[in-house]
């Protein structure tokens, strides 16, 4: 009688046959299917977890797999996997499978995938949870500053950057995205400067240093708070520039600009009008709010858009619990509703796409030293993080707008007639 790994290999040989891919892959066994290549190789290690997808196959159990080595990619990346899908649509190579022949199987590949070793994080995985929590944001963000230098650039910005042509120089990037911010926002000397979620503080200084405005951040990262406020002290900025370990929703005063750069996303849609009012009260009339969020395409009916996909469910649940996007018309809408005058809006998708791609590179570059800050399982799942997000932008199913909009008051705005000063 067939035992359960060879029963799981037959499947395994069977789904392939059908899928087509163009990929190698090995089995646990060393057996090699698909294409005779020297590229890429799918990995299948062991046989216990695979089986485990078989009965159970769903998103957060492949990133499981993922993360415990179960399945690996040899001589390539996941985006090397990612142009290796087959050509025939997903659909369309499922009606070949066999359905009886696997669920014939499946008594067999229960009990092999029961001596499988679960994989994933053990904290952090409400999603029910605000993402604007600090339990929330320090699960993410709090992972190490150590480990997010090894693939951020010398500043640590941990946004979209903007590039002036698709180069490979992460730091030149971050710079002109920095400029861009406070050329839209038309920062002058003197002015009081808001950065909701500032980061490790290098919008706060740049904007200092270069445009002369007087800055103030929140955060409720306590590794971010800590090393802001050693680089401000290190150039010598504390006069005009200082950060708050603090909920943004409790500042007092007003601002004459303010800026919220990829924080949104964190706050969760049931938290929009609270949050949209907190920013108003903050800001002072024709002041300038300088949005930055990611976004999704928006569906038919808010219901369907909010129901999202699996993979979208798996970033939310493995990587930002409790967050939430939008998307660019609730967006302006909500800025509309709480008084704003939106005056411009720009699509960002391909500068994120390549950002996190460059991120991704550079992480896996130094994936041992990854691995020995934050584990291997949670270096492999960044990794993998970067990789889907990058494809995610590449083809469409995220989006980034940068929205900037007024604190609307009769009479002129300010801004000026053509947007030629943005571009010098």
């Amino acid at each position: 009688m067939a035992t359960g790994e060879e029963k799981l290999a037959d499947i395994v040989r069977h789904v392939v046959a059908a899928l087509e891919p163009k990929i190698a892959i090995r089995l646990w066994n060393g057996e090699w299917l698909g294409p005779a290549t020297d590229g890429p190789v799918l990995a299948l290690n062991d046989p216990a977890a695979i089986a485990r997808l078989a009965v159970s196959p769903n998103i957060a159990t492949a990133v499981g797999l993922w993360m415990s080595k179960a399945v690996d990619i040899e001589h390539g990346t996941i985006f090397d996997l990612a142009r290796a899908r087959p050509d025939i649509r997903t659909k369309a190579a499922m009606k070949r499978v066999d359905k009886l022949k696997i669920a014939a199987a499946l008594p067999s590949l229960y009990g092999l995938s029961r001596k499988a070793k679960a994989a994933g994080p053990t904290s952090g995985e409400d999603a029910t949870a605000s993402g604007s929590s600090k339990q929330a944001i320090q699960f993410h963000y709090d992972v190490s500053n150590d480990f997010y230098r090894l693939f951020l650039d010398s500043r640590m910005l941990y946004s979209c950057g903007y590039f002036d042509g698709w180069h490979d120089d992460i730091d030149k990037a971050q710079v002109d995205k920095l400029d861009m911010i406070c050329r839209k926002l038309r920062l002058q000397p003197g002015e009081r400067f808001l950065d909701i979620g500032c980061g490790w503080g290098a919008l706060l200084i740049h904007a200092a240093e270069n445009y002369g405005v007087t800055g103030h951040g929140v955060t409720l990262s306590q590794a971010q708070f800590e090393l802001a406020r050693e680089r401000i002290a290190e150039k010598g900025l504390e006069d005009r520039v200082s950060v708050e370990l603090k909920p943004f929703e409790e500042l007092t005063g007003q601002f004459d600009k303010v800026a919220s750069i990829g924080m949104f996303e964190h706050v969760g849609w049931e938290k929009h009008d609270p949050y949209f009012k907190a920013v108003r009260k903050l800001l002072r009339p024709n002041g300038l709010y300088l949005h930055h969020a990611i976004t999704r395409p928006a569906k038919e009916t808010d219901a369907k858009f909010r129901k999202g996909t699996k993979e979208y469910a798996a970033i939310i649940r493995y990587i930002f619990p409790g967050a939430e996007l939008d998307h660019i018309g609730h967006s302006a809408q909500f800025l509309e509703k709480h008084r704003f005058e939106v005056h411009d809006v720009e699509n960002w998708r391909e500068h994120y796409a390549r950002t996190c791609r460059l991120w991704h590179d550079r992480l896996l570059a130094r994936m041992d030293e990854a691995a020995a800050i934050a584990g291997e399982e949670r270096a492999r799942l960044w990794l993998l993080y970067l990789a889907g997000v990058s494809l995610g932008f590449e083809r469409g199913g995220l989006l980034i707008y940068q929205t900037l909009a007024s604190k609307r008051s009769k009479g002129p705005s300010g801004l000026p007639p053509t947007r030629r000063d943005l571009y010098r």
